[in-house]
C-alpha cells in the first residue's frame, strides 16, 4: 500500500473528494495566497495502455481550454501539473452539489429557480462559446449549484476549441440522454450542440425526467428520430411559449437552434414568466407603475400589511417619498444581483435590522437612488443588463455619501481596477461569503453612512500651490519622474526607493498622497500602505503595477483603501487627473473631517504584529502633518 499523498506541487493535500479507476479529486490548500482548491488527478499507470496518451491529451485539453476562461458560471483552473507517474489539473473548490445529485435527492425546484439556472448556465456556456470553447458534454452531472446558490459549469474535459483538431468526425463523445443527434450520426460538432443539451436539462428540470430513456440504441433512435413529450402536457404549470423554447434549443438540425446561448436565455426567460402569469392574479388596473416598479425590485407582495401605518416603515406609492418612523434610526440598504435567490438570502439576512431594497435591474436601482436616499449600495459585479462597476460609477455621481460594496464571485482584475477608480468601493467580497463576515461588514458600512448622511456639500478647490506633497515610491525613478512632471508645480513632489526612504519621508513632510509602484513580492511596502491608512487616514495612495495578481489587489482594496490602481504601462493624462483628484480629496478630508469614516480600514492582527510591521509603525508615530 503507498503512503498516502501530503502534497503536490506547492499545494498541500488536505483530503480526498472522490475517486474512480483511473483517477482521484482531492481538496488541497494553497499555502502561496491561502485559499482551498480542488485538485483532480489522473494515474497514468491506472489507464490501458491503448488509451493513455489519449486520456491524457483530452486532460491537457481541459486545462488548455479552460484555463482561459476566467468567468463566474465556469470552475476556474488555476494551474496544472505532471509528471511520469501523474497528471493534476488544480481548479477552484466548490462548496455545493451537481445539479444530478440535487435530482437524485428528488429535490423540486420552483419556476424562478429553473429560470435561474438554465440563465446561469446559458450564461457561462456563452462566455465559453465566445472564447472559442465548445464544451460537447453539458449535462445535469456537470452543473454545479454552490452553497450560495450560484451555478458553476464542470468538466470541461472534452471540450474542443476551434483550433484544435484532437477529436475526428466519427468519433462518439458525450453522455447518451444528453446528446445531441449530431454527436450521435458523427457529424460535426459545435456550439448548437451544447444548446441542445442544455435544453434536456431544461426539460428535466420541467417535467421531472428526461426527454429520452433507456438503453443506448433506443437513446440513439430516439434522439434522431422521435419527437419528445411537450413538457406542458407532463407539467400543467407550464406555458404553450415553454413548449416553443424547449423545441427550438432541441431541433433535430443544429440550424434550426437558438444561434446563441443569450437568444435561448430570453426566450427562456419570457416563457417562465408566461408561466407563472399562468397562475398569478393580474394587477390592479388603477394601479400606478410606480407601485408596480416598487413592488418587484423589493419583492414585495401589495397587501395590507405592507401598506400598515403602524408597521417600522410605511411606503408611500407614486411619486410620494418614503417616510419612516422618526423613532426608529435604520440605514436603507440597496442590495442588486441578477439572482433573485442570492437576492432572497441577503434580504432574510437583513430585513430585521436594516429597511432592504432588492432589484436585479441596474436602471431601476439608478432610479431608486435618485428617488430615494441610500445609505449602503451592495452591487453584484456581472449582470446582463448593467455592470456592477458602471451602476457604483453612476451611483457615486447621484449619491456620493453612499457607501458602496463591491459583491462577487470571480476575480476579474479589470473588473475590481474599475471599481476603485469609478465607483470608490469601500470593500470588495467575494462570493460565497461568510455570512458573519458580511454582516460585520455591511454594519460598519451602515454606521459610516448613516454619519455622513447629514453631511452638505463639499465644494473644495485645488489652490494653485499646496503644502502637502506626492511621495512616490518607486525603485527605477520611472513613475517619479512623470508624476514630478505633471503636478511639479502644483505641490512637493518627494523621492523614495523602498519602504524605509519613504518612512524617513513621511516623517519630515506633510504627506498627502503615497504613490507606490507595488509588485506581489514587495511585503514590507504593502504592508506600509495598509498600516498608513489605518493609522493616519486622510493620506490617500495611489498604487501602480504591472503584476496581474487579483488576490493582491483585494488585498490592498479591503486593507488599504487604495485611492487608485494604475496599471503599467502609465497612461499619462489617467495618471494626472487620479493625482489631482487625490489632491482634491486629501483637502476635502482636511476640510470636512468628518468624511474620514468612510476609510476606515483595520489591518489583520498579524500585519500589525509582524516585525516589519513594529518598526513601521515606530516610524509612522513619528509622521508630521498627519
Amino acid at each position: 500500500m503507498s503512503d498516502p499523498v501530503v502534497k503536490i506541487g506547492k499545494y498541500e493535500i488536505q483530503g480526498e473528494l472522490g475517486s474512480g479507476g483511473m483517477g482521484i479529486v482531492y481538496k488541497g490548500w494553497d499555502p502561496a495566497i491561502n485559499r482551498e482548491v480542488a485538485i483532480k488527478g489522473v494515474r497514468k499507470y491506472s489507464l490501458p495502455e491503448d488509451e493513455r496518451e489519449s486520456v491524457l491529451t483530452r486532460f491537457r485539453q481541459e486545462a488548455q481550454a479552460v484555463g482561459r476562461l476566467v468567468h463566474p458560471r465556469i470552475v476556474q483552473i488555476y494551474d496544472f501539473i505532471e509528471d511520469e507517474n501523474a497528471a493534476y489539473i488544480i481548479m477552484e473548490l466548490v462548496h455545493g452539489k451537481t445539479l444530478s445529485q440535487h435530482l437524485a435527492a428528488m429535490e423540486v425546484f420552483g419556476l424562478r429557480e429553473i429560470a435561474q439556472i438554465i440563465t446561469q448556465t446559458l450564461d457561462g456556456i456563452g462566455y465559453a462559446h465566445a472564447q472559442g470553447v465548445v464544451h460537447r458534454d453539458m449535462k445535469s452531472a456537470n452543473v454545479m449549484i454552490n452553497n450560495d446558490g450560484r451555478i458553476k459549469i464542470n468538466d470541461f474535459g472534452i471540450a474542443r476549441i476551434d483550433t484544435s483538431t484532437l477529436t475526428k468526425v466519427g468519433d462518439l463523445i458525450g453522455t447518451p440522454s444528453y446528446m445531441s443527434p449530431e454527436q450521435f450520426t458523427g457529424a460535426e460538432v459545435d456550439k448548437s450542440s451544447d444548446l441542445y443539451s442544455i435544453g434536456v436539462i431544461a426539460y428535466e428540470l420541467l417535467t421531472g425526467r428526461k426527454p429520452f430513456t433507456g438503453t443506448l440504441p433506443v437513446i440513439m433512435q430516439q434522439v434522431v428520430n422521435a419527437t419528445p413529450v411537450k413538457p406542458s402536457l407532463i407539467n400543467h404549470k407550464l406555458s404553450p411559449e415553454v413548449d416553443q423554447v424547449i423545441a427550438k434549443a432541441m431541433a433535430k438540425n443544429p440550424a434550426d437552434r437558438y444561434r446563441t446561448a443569450s437568444e435561448f436565455a430570453d426566450a427562456f426567460k419570457a416563457a417562465i414568466h408566461a408561466s407563472l402569469m399562468l397562475g398569478e392574479p393580474q394587477p390592479a388596473v388603477g394601479m400606478p407603475d410606480a407601485a408596480r416598479l416598487m413592488d418587484a425590485a423589493r419583492g414585495l407582495k401589495v397587501d395590507s400589511a405592507s401598506r400598515n401605518a403602524t408597521a417600522a416603515e410605511e411606503e408611500m406609492y407614486g411619486d410620494s417619498p418614503i417616510i419612516l418612523n422618526p423613532g426608529i434610526r435604520k440605514a436603507r440598504l440597496l442590495i442588486v444581483d441578477d439572482e433573485e435567490r442570492i437576492l432572497n438570502a441577503l434580504k432574510s439576512l437583513f430585513r430585521q435590522r436594516y429597511h432592504v431594497f432588492t432589484t436585479t435591474d441596474g436602471n431601476k436601482a439608478l432610479d431608486f437612488i435618485t428617488r430615494y436616499q441610500m445609505h449602503v449600495i451592495i452591487s453584484d459585479q456581472r449582470m446582463p443588463i448593467m455592470t456592477g462597476v458602471e451602476l457604483l460609477r453612476r451611483s457615486r455621481e447621484i449619491s456620493p455619501h453612499s457607501v458602496r460594496i463591491l459583491l462577487t464571485g470571480y476575480s476579474d482584475l479589470a473588473a475590481m481596477v474599475g471599481s476603485i477608480n469609478d465607483g470608490e468601493v469601500y470593500r470588495f467580497l467575494n462570493k460565497p461569503w461568510d455570512n458573519q463576515a458580511l454582516q460585520t461588514l455591511v454594519g460598519e458600512a451602515a454606521t459610516i453612512a448613516l454619519e455622513l448622511a447629514d453631511t452638505k456639500s463639499t465644494n473644495v478647490v485645488l489652490p494653485e500651490k499646496m503644502q502637502a506633497g506626492v511621495l512616490v515610491v518607486d525603485r527605477d525613478e520611472e513613475v517619479y519622474g512623470v508624476v514630478r512632471e505633471l503636478v511639479g508645480s502644483l505641490c512637493p513632489v518627494l523621492y523614495a526607493a523602498n519602504t524605509d526612504a519613504a518612512l524617513a519621508i513621511l516623517q519630515k513632510y506633510e504627506i498627502a498622497l503615497v504613490i507606490a509602484d507595488v509588485e506581489s513580492s514587495q511585503e514590507k511596502l504593502t504592508s506600509m500602505l495598509k498600516l498608513l491608512k489605518q493609522e493616519y487616514p486622510k493620506i490617500l495612495s495611489i498604487v501602480v503595477t504591472k503584476a496581474k495578481d487579483a488576490e493582491l489587489v483585494i488585498e490592498l482594496i479591503n486593507q488599504a483603501q487604495v485611492f487608485r490602481i494604475l496599471n503599467k504601462p502609465i497612461n499619462v493624462g489617467t495618471m494626472k487627473s487620479h493625482v489631482h483628484a487625490a489632491l482634491h480629496r486629501y483637502l476635502t478630508y482636511v476640510q470636512f473631517p468628518q468624511l474620514l469614516q468612510a476609510q476606515k480600514v483595520e489591518a489583520p492582527v498579524q500585519v500589525r504584529k509582524s516585525s516589519a510591521a513594529v518598526s513601521i509603525l515606530r516610524s509612522l508615530g513619528l509622521l508630521r502633518g498627519a
